[in-house]
């Protein structure tokens, strides 16, 4: 193998950077031509690909979102599109692929390959820690970061004025982020997709809690669960709180990188250049008892990530 390219697809990841700057540099140094492809599939189907080299991923690690941009492409759903990016790939002479994304941008890239038998390698990149077989995912740990940082300065004001705050958090089908970020900030409740809740119940323990002098009450509500108005509206009149809502939003995308995110984003980004390398055909990376290992790409896709229920009982339990 001689030339490689690297992009990323799909919903953006704090580390997405980290990722490309590793695949760049060590294809480099390992002979390999590396070619940028932007915008993901749909730069892919243009044929937005340029050839990158050290200058040009110097002083990216430390900013969120990717320099090579990035798009959910219908256009690659379709065999005529996806025959358009398989010409691009022979024309700019591209022999292997890095694609960095979520659940659909590994998909696409199982379907290109049985189709094209272009060797293609995954790097789990997205903010609801979603992908199975792997313990993290780059930009989870700076999104729960993020997240807790809102939830602590929602906190204060609720403590001096006595407040509920209903928090909206990112995942559609997925709790992980609330769940996780309830844990760690000691929210009084999480709604998540994965557990069905009732809301009588929990606003009549809310109550009970307001009325032995809890000063405050944060509720963290995973998007997929329910939206933060909706649940506002049902509590408010019935916990003994004034309500207010926040609904972070896209800021959970955005950020400069933790250094977990850097070092997994870069030691995916090795492992994934190496695999080709090494001839792998169709895998994925992933973190497993902190190594990185390698797990064939349809299994990954074919596996629904199941996310630890026992941490929601927790999370309840010390509430």
């Amino acid at each position: 193998m001689k030339s490689i390219g690297v992009m990323t697809s799909g919903g953006d990841s704090p580390g997405m950077n980290a990722a490309i700057r590793a695949v760049v540099r060590y294809g480099v140094r390992n002979g390999l031509k590396v070619f940028g492809i932007e915008r993901g599939y749909c730069g892919l189907i243009d044929g937005a690909i340029r050839e990158m080299n050290f200058a040009s991923v110097a002083g990216i690690m430390e900013k969120g979102g990717t320099i090579l941009r990035t798009s959910r492409c219908g256009e690659f759903l379709t065999k005529e599109g996806r025959e358009k990016a398989a010409r691009n790939l022979a024309k700019f002479g591209i022999e292997g692929l890095v694609v960095i994304g979520g659940e659909g941008s590994l998909t696409g890239s199982v379907v290109f390959h049985k189709e094209f038998g272009v060797p293609v390698i995954g790097i789990p990149g997205t903010i609801d820690n979603d992908i199975a077989y792997t313990d993290m995912c780059v930009g989870v740990d700076t999104c729960l970061n993020t997240v807790v940082d809102a939830i602590q300065k929602l906190k204060d004001t609720a403590t001096s004025h006595e407040r509920a705050f209903i928090v909206e958090v990112m995942g559609r089908e997925s709790g992980y982020i609330a769940l996780m970020s309830a844990i760690a900030t000691g929210a009084e409740a999480v709604i998540i997709p994965e557990v069905p809740v009732d809301l009588d119940q929990l606003a009549a323990r809310l109550l009970e809690e307001r009325k032995r002098g809890k000063l405050n009450c944060i509720v963290v509500v995973a998007e997929g669960a329910g939206k933060a108005e909706d649940v506002a509206r049902k509590l408010s009149a019935k916990i003994g709180y004034e309500t207010r809502i926040s609904v972070l939003g896209h800021i959970q995308r955005g950020g400069s990188p933790t250094a977990f995110d850097r070092l997994l984003a870069t030691r995916m980004g090795v492992r994934a250049v190496q695999a080709l390398l090494d001839g792998e055909k169709c895998a994925t990376t992933i973190l497993k008892a902190g190594k990185i290992e390698l797990v064939e790409t349809e299994k990954v896709v074919a596996t629904k990530k199941q996310l630890d229920l026992s941490l929601y009982d927790l999370c309840m339990t010390l509430s």
